[in-house]
């Protein structure tokens, strides 16, 4: 037996030991455990998932070791995902920090800022949250005007952030801001993180159609922080904030995977609700399934030729885009393709007389309208490939 292929039982075995029945299910959305200083479980399995993944390391995989990871090679990472695929494992944490900004921090952080930040980003101890978008800077991320102003040891931050996801949750925050003048615009900006509770730093959620209020507006008002929390080389975060929006549509891809129904749910979907097609129309909505379901499966594929792609360092920018375009589309059509599945049944909104699967599927219904936007609209999105990935030219 290969090294890889007694790896994969060693991974198999514990696994089937370790992973609760209850926690091999499609995760609802009230049912998210996130990492941060205060662990919020519903439950003793959520705790135990949580606890034993921790300790193996394996919130962060195939982080080095000596940050709080566990050491994985690119093929033994595959191998873990692919056995939690197929056990259909939840994901024992939901942590912004490890998915986007984890990996910027390897690159390009000080071996410092990487000894103070990764180890409890690995623990699942810290809940991170981004501040990217702006009032006026949002698809045109370059025009942002949050400014951090040097003053001795440390900047004085004043503006504000918009789209903020879970920003009131959240502990720390990675943010860009204006350390230096707007010509050109992607000059002058820098990657700093910070403390939310911060003096200066007030939250406010946004109420959203979903009924949900995962968006904030965070405003500064002369926030210090010292110049240590400044990532990379001033006035140079551009090439960051680019590196870690890729991390960014990677992990919008793992919500849409965690979301209730999944891949796995379709078929048992189709079957209840529309068990003995007869009609065209019905045979033809059996079809849409049918196809949704190969779509999904051949997004998934795609998406880990992505990951194999980055591993490698190799410039996947274009794939990315692509990605995420498809990706949401996908998402909004396969909640519509939902809904007229399950007719009356799928519209339910809240208070008493609905199942939690209604209520989650009306909520992710309305929710897959707005992430054609979040991360870059899909408009946006067709200009970068079109100019560059496919290098057409501008329009006149």
């Amino acid at each position: 037996m290969s090294d890889i292929e007694q790896f994969r039982q060693e991974v198999r075995s514990w696994l089937e030991a370790n992973c609760p029945a209850s926690m091999r299910t499609a995760m609802p959305s009230d049912e998210m455990v996130w990492g941060g200083r205060t662990v919020e479980f519903k439950n003793e399995d959520q705790r135990l998932w949580f606890e034993r993944m921790r300790d193996r390391g394996w919130f962060c995989p195939d982080w080095p070791t000596e940050y709080g990871g566990g050491g994985l090679s690119p093929q033994q990472l595959s191998v873990l995902e692919a056995e939690m695929r197929r056990l259909r494992c939840r994901p024992p944490q939901i942590n912004l920090g490890i998915w986007m900004l984890g990996p910027v921090l390897l690159e390009y952080a000080s071996e410092e800022q990487k000894q103070q930040f990764l180890p409890p980003m690995a623990r699942g101890e810290i809940r991170w949250c981004q501040g990217f978008s702006e009032p006026n800077a949002g698809s045109d991320l370059a025009s942002l005007r949050t400014s951090a102003v040097e003053d001795g040891d440390e900047f004085v931050i004043n503006g504000t952030k918009i789209w903020t996801s879970y920003g009131n949750k959240s502990d720390w925050m990675y943010a860009l801001v204006r350390t230096g003048p707007m010509v050109p615009k992607q000059a002058g900006i820098s990657l700093v993180v910070l403390d939310m509770a911060s003096p200066g730093v007030t939250v406010a959620p946004i109420d959203l159609i979903s009924g949900k209020s995962s968006f904030c507006q965070v405003f500064f008002d002369n926030v210090r922080i010292p110049k240590t929390q400044l990532i990379g080389e001033l006035n140079k975060g551009w090439a960051l904030g680019k590196a870690l929006l890729q991390h960014e549509r990677r992990a919008m891809s793992k919500f849409s995977e965690f979301a209730l129904p999944t891949h796995f749910d379709m078929l048992e979907h189709l079957q209840r609700y529309l068990p003995d097609p007869q009609s065209p129309a019905e045979i033809v909505l059996q079809q849409r399934a049918v196809a949704c379901l190969m779509e999904e499966q051949a997004f998934s594929l795609s998406n880990r030729q992505i990951v194999e792609g980055m591993r490698a360092r190799q410039d996947v920018s274009g794939l990315v885009a692509i990605s995420k375009l498809v990706h949401s589309e996908q998402e909004r059509e396969k909640f519509e393709l939902l809904l007229e599945l399950m007719g009356h049944q799928a519209m339910g909104w809240e208070g008493e007389g609905f199942s939690q699967q209604e209520l989650d599927l009306t909520g992710s219904w309305l929710m897959s309208y707005a992430q054609t936007i979040a991360g870059g609209s899909s408009e946006v999105q067709l200009n970068v490939i079109a100019k560059r990935v496919l290098g057409l030219p501008e329009s006149k």
